[in-house]
């Protein structure tokens, strides 16, 4: 089976191409050239420009495909251009589409749908302009080609990764920081996807084109694990102990490059129909993922100031950080006395007779 990839190079690129080649596919990569690795090196590459129409047309000639997998590059303009040469195109966009995604404030109550299923709303061009291409590129995907398969990623972790989530906690960590600040107690909830995992995904639905066809999958770990979480789990990786400062997010300024929103609201997408529909299950556990970025990123740490911390816009001010902290604990430290008639209870459901829960008289 001929299959085209675009990208191949990227987080999740080398693992969808090792799981084709595994699958005794012929793959061809075609990508700009201006980063290559050594583990795609071996395949035949078709360098161009596959944001331009003419650059990319002109590139691939006549050639046809019955798989191409487009990770990268303008989509709309790939998905017309491979129109009737592809027997099934399977396409990468992202959870932006989603009404709501970026602004949560577009719903009310604020916040998505949790966990927000395939069949939400998109986003219009009134309510956000980004989301709103995010949302139409997919519709012009279906117009081009009826049977293809789109796959809306969450945000990517692992090895490689531009713009590495899991670097403001691993760089603080080999900095030895005593305490990182969170909003919310870092009880925020997003999807994420290790990229073995996501590869993983756009497998099954080479390997099941027919039950694929023409649908949208959202796309991420099975387990959905909060901020504080992913913090724990690195810290343990990389043998740190730490205090984790929770402050309410006005107050919380050197947490928003972690909170990656300005809201702490939860951004979960339900993968039921991946499970379901192609039988997903993890190649690889949430916990594990986030462990070995940990140890990756250690071992491959980016020098400061460099284009990833750019995107990320963290200064690892800690100057500043310390002297919030000293702060917060100095307006903390004292509570007023109280005196309950009756402290306020978990509720008999959770605290009543039976649990091992004791009630301690309380004194806040």
């Amino acid at each position: 089976m001929k299959t085209l990839v675009v990208g191949g190079t990227g987080p999740t690129g080398p693992p969808i191409v090792a799981g084709l080649e595994q699958r005794g596919q012929d793959v061809t990569i075609c990508h700009t050239g201006g980063h290559e690795l050594d583990e795609v090196m071996h395949l035949p590459h078709i360098h161009c420009d596959v944001r331009d129409r003419d650059a990319f047309s002109a590139a691939l000639g006549d050639r046809e495909w019955d798989v191409a997998i487009v990770t990268y590059g303008r989509l709309r303009m790939i998905a017309e251009v491979l129109a009737g040469r592809v027997g099934h195109f399977v396409s990468v966009g992202g959870g932006p589409a989603v009404r709501g995604y970026f602004d949560p404030w577009a719903h009310n109550p604020p916040g998505l749908p949790l966990p927000t299923p395939e069949s939400a709303p998109t986003a219009t061009e009134d309510e956000d302009g980004k989301s709103y291409r995010v949302a139409r590129t997919e519709q012009y995907v279906f117009e081009h080609h009826p049977t293809a398969t789109h796959f809306r990623y969450p945000y990517v972790y692992g090895p490689r990764q531009l713009a590495p989530r899991e670097w403001l906690i691993v760089k603080r960590i080999l900095d030895e920081r005593p305490h990182i600040i969170v909003a919310d107690g870092g009880q925020s909830a997003h999807s994420f996807g290790f990229a073995d995992n996501l590869a993983h995904a756009i497998h099954l639905a080479v390997d099941q084109p027919k039950a694929a066809a023409g649908r949208i999958f959202h796309t991420g770990d099975e387990e959905v694990l909060t901020l504080r979480q992913v913090i724990e789990i690195c810290a343990a990786e990389l043998g740190h102990e730490w205090d984790i400062v929770s402050m309410p997010p006005e107050l919380a300024v050197p947490a928003r490059p972690l909170m990656m929103q300005p809201s702490t609201h939860h951004r979960v997408l339900d993968t039921s129909a991946l499970r379901h529909v192609l039988g997903y299950r993890d190649a690889v556990p949430a916990r594990e993922a986030i462990a070995r970025t940990a140890r990756w990123l250690a071992e491959n740490p980016h020098p400061p100031g460099d284009v990833v911390e750019r995107i990320l816009e963290d200064p690892f001010d800690y100057d500043n950080e310390d002297r919030l902290v000293e702060w917060w604990r100095s307006v903390t430290a004292t509570a007023p006395e109280l005196e309950w008639a009756g402290p306020p209870g978990y509720g008999l459901s959770y605290s009543g007779p039976g649990t091992s829960y004791e009630r301690a008289d309380t004194r806040i």
